[in-house]
């Protein structure tokens, strides 16, 4: 198993009871076959540059052990989820 780090950033416009089903839909995605670390919710932030018209987003930080099929399906995910503005997914090499 690797050892990977993800970064995403949810909409700000999305409820404060919505984000939460979000983040662990992801989270579910990584526990089938993988184990976390760590997850740390960085809450709303100001963003370097405007996405979207966006100038803040909602960050999730999450770091964990999978398969390389894992990060795959993630990306894929990430990719269809509407209200993921960027995600970010790093192989970290020991």
């Amino acid at each position: 198993m690797n050892l990977y780090e993800t970064i995403y950033i949810i909409k700000p416009d999305v409820e404060e009871e919505a984000v939460k089903p979000i983040v662990e839909k992801f989270k579910a995605l990584i526990e089938v076959n993988g184990e976390f670390e760590t997850i740390d919710d960085w809450g709303k932030r100001k963003l370097a540059y405007p996405i979207e018209d966006y100038t803040e987003g909602y960050y999730v930080y999450m770091k964990y052990k999978a398969g390389s099929e894992i990060p795959r399906e993630l990306d894929r995910v990430f990719g269809i989820t509407e209200d993921v503005l960027r995600h970010l997914i790093v192989k970290i090499e020991k």
